[in-house]
């Protein structure tokens, strides 16, 4: 070919280029001016699309952070179906006078809260009071009816004590033969239709989102970095603020897809949960705990140079918090030392957030104070990240 050929193709192409260009924005509309834009690929959504394949691809992952957690709320939710009212069992030594008059209609009463079974041996039935196969023993010794039961368990102690003023009272007043003056009507705050199951779900999903936020976060940073995929990161055209975004976004998703997991499996009628005008605010909680989860991930990731001191450390620090911010089990009754230190985890926080907008009516003014201090404990703790990340071993 010679050159005088090889210039005019070169002119030709030239000449067809802006033709081509403004046929390309011919199409794009009227409204659209200037050259075309490639069509590049997003990055903050196709490190989230790698990073949720890899995540799926874990079968183990999938079981120990999506499957594992409701098979807890299914075993609570069956353990605790139902009503939580305690019944207790009580041995009858001899002739108990004010039971032993009760009407069928007063007996059938007793029943739902007690089982009453008659003995002979005051000695074997006090020996099985104290290995717990009975609540409580009660005897009369003249117009005194005495009851013993054991400390191991005070709150089936105390029930037998309540159910027994209950009995006695009612036997004073008809051997009087005077009306009480005052009578007391007795109602629990909430709905009759309220479960344990209203009170389990917001503390198991906390743990839930605790788990995935905190362990995936910190183990994927500590990953990255022993590759030296950050390394290669900080090079390349990416910016570290979208590996950030995706990273969150990926956890976002699995943390709402645990919450829509935990709320299908508890609205089961089996088990009974009860939504509440306000239960969507759950989800903004979620987030914004999710959120507060992920920067302990985060600091524990920058601290840590391999992944089983990673994983230990997530270790040690949500089990605790799960335990001293409600997940399991209430802290009413805890001491005040140890509701001082749940005061400072933002796990607290997220299950008591979840508890007012699932069991309590809770509304927006409710949680906006929560959903703010998870916000400010996230953006302090990220601050303390910054201070220790490392883009590489050294």
């Amino acid at each position: 070919m010679s050159i005088d050929e090889t210039s005019s193709r070169s002119s030709g192409a030239a000449a067809k280029a802006p033709a081509e260009q403004e046929k390309a924005a011919a199409k794009a509309g009227p409204g659209r001016k200037g050259p075309v834009r490639d069509r590049r690929l997003n990055p903050i959504r196709e490190l989230a699309r790698a990073m949720i394949l890899s995540v799926l691809r874990d079968k183990g992952t999938i079981f120990f952070l999506m499957i594992f957690p409701i098979l807890f709320l299914m075993l609570f939710g069956s353990l605790f179906k139902s009503d939580g009212t305690s019944h207790i069992k009580v041995a009858q030594v001899g002739e108990v006078q004010v039971l032993d008059s009760l009407t069928g209609a007063q007996r059938d009463q007793l029943s739902k809260a007690a089982t009453i079974t008659k003995v002979k041996s005051e000695s074997a039935a006090l020996e099985k009071v104290r290995q717990g196969d009975y609540d409580a023993l009660v005897e009369q010794d003249g117009d005194t009816v005495v009851l013993r039961y054991s400390l191991a368990d005070s709150v089936k102690g105390a029930s037998a004590r309540a159910t027994l003023n209950a009995v006695l009272e009612q036997a004073n007043l008809a051997a009087t033969g005077m009306a009480a003056k005052y009578t007391l009507k007795a109602s629990q705050v909430e709905d009759e239709s309220v479960k344990p199951i209203q009170y389990l779900t917001p503390g198991l999903l906390g743990f839930a989102v605790a788990t995935s936020a905190v362990f995936s976060t910190a183990l994927t940073l500590v990953t990255l970095r022993r590759k030296k995929i950050l390394q290669r990161m900080q090079l390349s055209p990416i910016r570290p603020w979208e590996v950030v975004a995706a990273r969150i976004s990926m956890t976002m998703l699995m943390a709402l897809t645990q919450t829509a997991l935990f709320l299908a499996v508890a609205t089961l009628p089996y088990f009974g949960l009860q939504l509440t005008g306000n239960w969507w605010l759950v989800v903004p909680l979620v987030v914004c705990g999710t959120l507060a989860l992920m920067s302990l991930g985060l600091l524990i990731g920058s601290l840590t140079r391999t992944e089983e001191s990673a994983g230990g450390l997530a270790q040690l620090l949500v089990l605790p918090m799960s335990l001293l911010s409600g997940s399991f089990f209430s802290l009413d009754s805890a001491p005040e030392w140890v509701r001082a230190v749940s005061y400072v985890m933002p796990l607290h926080y997220l299950v008591e957030g979840g508890e007012s907008v699932l069991s309590r009516g809770g509304g927006v003014l409710d949680v906006l104070p929560t959903m703010g201090g998870m916000l400010a404990f996230a953006a302090v703790v990220t601050g303390v990240t910054l201070r220790f990340f490392k883009w590489n071993e050294g």
